[in-house]
């Protein structure tokens, strides 16, 4: 079993290094997020654990970093379907308050 988190070191060529620090702010960040991005692509991870390792508080942000990154998210069928009952449940429930209030 891993720790409640890890921390990965790895070492780059100085020449290289100096190419990666001057085109990011965050050589670190960008390496964990250039991570957790191939992660999600091979499958390795879930949209919600991409969440998480990157302490991204929506969907909505993985959802832009995966776009930048060329990312389809791994949206199913079953997901639809899940959406659409959503959907159902949450405009009947908003129906029946509005005739409530009448």
């Amino acid at each position: 079993m891993y720790p409640r988190s890890m921390q990965v070191t790895f070492n780059i060529p100085d020449e290289l290094a100096s190419q990666l620090v001057a085109a990011c702010k965050d050589a670190s960040r960008s390496a964990l997020e250039a991570f957790a991005v191939e992660s999600y692509r091979s499958g390795r991870l879930t949209e919600s654990e991409v969440r998480r390792m990157l302490g991204y508080e929506t969907r909505m942000e993985v959802h832009a970093l995966l776009a930048e990154h060329d990312v389809c998210l791994h949206y199913t069928a079953e997901h639809l379907q899940q959406d659409i009952a959503a959907s159902d449940r949450l405009r009947a429930v908003r129906t029946s308050s509005t005739a409530d209030a009448r």
